[in-house]
Parts: C-alpha cells; sequence; structure tokens
C-alpha cells in the first residue's frame, strides 16, 4: 500500500560497566540472528552504550544507517540513565526488551540480571517522561525478544505515521451530525497535523481538472476494478476526475508532512453539485492506502489510518448502524454461530468500503439521498455508491476519539463479520463481538462515542492496544467477557 511509512529497525546493546560487556554483545548478535531467521532486517549497531558518550556515538550510528525505530537490548543490567536518553534522542518510537538468563550452569559471569534492569529502565523512562513500548512481558531468549520486535514493527509503523500524518478536511462538519464533531487541539497533542477547507476549495478544484488527460486511464482502471459491477459506466469520467483531484490535492498540500488522509463533507450538497456521490472513490483511496472518512468525521479518518498502518490493508469506516432482526438471526445466525442475538449488529455506510473487501461489489445510487434530493426518482446525481455485503472474516472495530473537553479516549473490540446475506443495502454486514449488547451500552453509549466506527479486516487488538497506551491514552475500552462487570453495570441485571 502506499501513504504508509517503512519500518527501518535498528537494535542497540546498553551494558552496565560493572558487567562483562561481552554478554551483551553476545546477546544482541543472537538476537539479530534470531530476527533474520523471521525474517526480520534489523540494523546492528555496533556501539554498546555502557556511558552517554556511548550513547550519542550508538544513536548517530543508527541515524546514519537510517533506522526510524530502535529497540534497545538490555543484555545486562544496563546503565539507567544512558539507555533512557537513546529514546529521549532518537527521533522514534523505541521499544525496550532485555536478555533472560540462559543456563543455570552459567550464573556467575554469564549472569545479566537484565530481569532487574528493566525495573530502573521503566521507572527513570517515567522519570523523564519519555514515551517508549514496553511488551507485555519485555524479558525472554533471543528467539523471544526477536517475537517481540516482530509485534514492534506494526506499533512502529503506525507511531512513524502519525508523527508524519496530516488530516485534510472539506467543508464544516454536518449540523445534524454533531457525533462526528469533537475538538482537534488532542491531534497536536500525538503529533498529527491539520488543514480545514471549505466544500468550495474543493468544487473549484474539481472544476479545474475538467479535461484532465490523466482521466481516460483512471477511469479504465475502475472499469476493469468493477467488471460486472460497473452498472454505470457514464458516471466514470466524473468520479475519475474526482479521485484526481484528491491525490493532487494531497500531493500540492501535505507541506512538511509525508502521509495524508482525508475528512470530507459529502451531503446534502456534493451530490448536486458535484454530480455524484463520492462513496466509490473514496473506498478506491482507502484501498491505496488513503482514507476519506465520510462526514468530516476527522477522528474517524485518524482511525482509519492506524488501521491501515498495523493491518498493511484495506480498512473502512462504518455507521454501528442497525439491529439484526430476530428472524434473520433464528434462521441463518442461531443455528450456526455460536453468538446471542445481542452480540449481533449490522454495519454499514453508502458505499465507502473497498472493493476488495465485498463479496460482490457494484456501483448503485444513494437510496436516501435518493429519497431526500431527487423525490425517490429515476437516478442521477445520487449515483456513485459502491454497494454490496462486506466479505466475511475477522475484524477490529474499533476508534481514537476525542471527549468535549479534549481528553483522548478509545475503544477496541475483535470479533468477525459472518457470511450471512444481509438482504439490504449500501456496503453492509453482521458484525459479530462476544458481549456486544454490554459493550454497546456500557461504552458506546456510556462513554458517549460516535455512530462511525474504523474496521480492520484482522485481529489487531493487542497492537491497538500499545499504540493508544504509548500516545498516552487512559481510558481504552473493550467488550468485556461475561462475568466482568464494566462500572456502570447493574450487578442484579
Amino acid at each position: 500500500m502506499n501513504n504508509i511509512p517503512e519500518v527501518k529497525l535498528g537494535l542497540i546493546a546498553v551494558s552496565r560497566d560493572c558487567f562483562v560487556v561481552s554478554l551483551s554483545e553476545r546477546r544482541r548478535a543472537a538476537v539479530k540472528q534470531a530476527c533474520e531467521g523471521k525474517g526480520l532486517s534489523v540494523f546492528e549497531a555496533k556501539t554498546t552504550v555502557e556511558n552517554e558518550t556511548d550513547m550519542i556515538r550508538a544513536v548517530d550510528e543508527a541515524k546514519a544507517a537510517g533506522c526510524n525505530a530502535l529497540v534497545v537490548f538490555l543484555g545486562n543490567f544496563g546503565p539507567e540513565t544512558p539507555e533512557t536518553l537513546i529514546a529521549q534522542r532518537f527521533d522514534g518510537p523505541v521499544m525496550y526488551a532485555a536478555a533472560a538468563e540462559e543456563s543455570g550452569k552459567d550464573l556467575i559471569n554469564g549472569r545479566g540480571d537484565a530481569y532487574c534492569g528493566m525495573l530502573n529502565c521503566s521507572y527513570n523512562l517515567a522519570l523523564r517522561k519519555i514515551p517508549a513500548v514496553i511488551p507485555s512481558y519485555p524479558v525472554g531468549t533471543a528467539e523471544e525478544v526477536a517475537g517481540m520486535i516482530a509485534d514492534f514493527v506494526p506499533v512502529a509503523r503506525t507511531l512513524i505515521g502519525l508523527s508524519h500524518l496530516k488530516i485534510i478536511t472539506f467543508g464544516p462538519r454536518p449540523q445534524d451530525f454533531f457525533a462526528c464533531n469533537a475538538p482537534i487541539k488532542p491531534l497536536y497533542d500525538v503529533g498529527v497535523e491539520i488543514q480545514e477547507n471549505s466544500e468550495l476549495d474543493l468544487l473549484v478544484a474539481y472544476r479545474a481538472h475538467k479535461d484532465d488527460p490523466r482521466i481516460a486511464e483512471v477511469a479504465a482502471d475502475m472499469a476493469n476494478e468493477l467488471g460486472m459491477g460497473n452498472t454505470y459506466p457514464d458516471l466514470l469520467p466524473r468520479m475519475a476526475q474526482y479521485e484526481l483531484t484528491l491525490m493532487d490535492w494531497a500531493e500540492q498540500n501535505k507541506g512538511a508532512r509525508d502521509y495524508v488522509v482525508f475528512a470530507n463533507k459529502c451531503w446534502p450538497a456534493f451530490p448536486e453539485e458535484f454530480g455524484f456521490e463520492p462513496c466509490y472513490v473514496n473506498s478506491r483511496l482507502a484501498s491505496q492506502g488513503y482514507p476519506v472518512a465520510c462526514e468530516v468525521d476527522i477522528y474517524g479518518a485518524l482511525s482509519e489510518y492506524i488501521g491501515a498502518c498495523v493491518t498493511q490493508d484495506a480498512v473502512t469506516l462504518l455507521d454501528i448502524n442497525n439491529t439484526v432482526p430476530a428472524d434473520l438471526y433464528e434462521t441463518h445466525i442461531k443455528p450456526n454461530y455460536d453468538y446471542a442475538l445481542h452480540d449481533t449488529f449490522m454495519g454499514f455506510h453508502c458505499g465507502n468500503t473497498p472493493f476488495c473487501k465485498l463479496s460482490q461489489g457494484a456501483v448503485k445510487y444513494q437510496l436516501i439521498q435518493n429519497r431526500l434530493l431527487e423525490d425517490g426518482g429515476e437516478p442521477d446525481f445520487t449515483r456513485g455508491t459502491l454497494e454490496g455485503d462486506i466479505a466475511p472474516g475477522q475484524i477490529t472495530f474499533f476508534r481514537l476519539q476525542s471527549t468535549a473537553d479534549a481528553r483522548l479516549t478509545s475503544y477496541i473490540a475483535q470479533g468477525e463479520i459472518l457470511p450471512v446475506a444481509t438482504g439490504s443495502f449500501g456496503g453492509i454486514g453482521i458484525f459479530a463481538i462476544s458481549e456486544m449488547g454490554r459493550f454497546y451500552r456500557h461504552v458506546l453509549i456510556e462513554k458517549h462515542y460516535p455512530h462511525h466506527g474504523a474496521v480492520a479486516f484482522a485481529h489487531c487488538g493487542r497492537a491497538l492496544h500499545t499504540i493508544f497506551t504509548y500516545l498516552g491514552v487512559t481510558d481504552i475500552a473493550f467488550n468485556q467477557p461475561k462475568g466482568m462487570l464494566y462500572p456502570t453495570e447493574n450487578p442484579f441485571d
């Protein structure tokens, strides 16, 4: 995918000067070898950090090698101040891990005490308010540390992306969708830039792309992707013109940033003025790594980008939309799946889910807007949605959100999309998340989350939790299992 950073890992070993430095160096080499066995490319800095001068030299060595993420490895107890200053001096995410002891036959010169050193390391990081990634259990063998590093890669990729991200918006957030409104101050707190523009800016840019010589090529690519789903061929040039408009705007306006996502207003004025619904174009950009959040949902766009970085795959943004009818549940779900009715719901949006994530997609028209803007007649400018049932498989439903008083909160819920036909319209699927009914009431409603949620097409809650923790989010909600009560839950229900 485009628009997503490539992680270039560096490995720096540290050693307390009262320990044998060769122990840390030997263990570092073993970690690098274990990484190579997992297909992980890691730059091994040859400077072992015993003091602050070593720290400067080691960080400079990693930077010169092009590293944008670091693993600091405590091969023994480690020097508390220099090892934590590595993360302060390095411009990028840093993970700390430590070596387990190797043999009961070598606990004199071969004992490193890194188990103890990790405690002091974490204490010193907190003293200096330096964010760092520390695995769930950060002490292990070379093979185990290599596994920790593999888990760190999607986290690092996301954190690098966020620190170089600009969110571009078009239009004010819709009046009747206050749920999409949230203070943007927390974006700056996590290093994200934002550029807000008017819908008129977008319309002017779109008109300037009329007769763009690239339109035919993009339209042909659309036709190739859609195949039998190309139900309105006459729309393709208009939609291709719009896709080029957005991509050119991203390139011309990203400025000092490397990556761009969009949060655009898409109704009610858009379809009539542009001549189509933007949904299919939004889906195409999402499949390329440039999520476009509907209804100027800035935190939706942010969440989508996080999901794209973690999975390196297409993502979508959906309404937590409607219940599954009891008759559909009884007939098609209950006999085949171990989910209660309230564990299920339908996730829907007009047509922004990428074609590759639909069981069978086609360009259609926005039924709701057609009723509103075209009196339910023959669709014209309300055409342009990408519709179909979303393909079954594992998903993570999540969101990073600002509260009204500018505090970051989040939720993460893993589940699946069931291979059950919805019989409805739009880009839609039947989602099953364990204990969803309780999660809906005691997280989504109780904590005032909006109706939009980001969807990653994989189980990636572990990485998301690490990312949100690194960003300083203290309220990370999840779908708690039965018997584990939410603070607001009535124990007598």
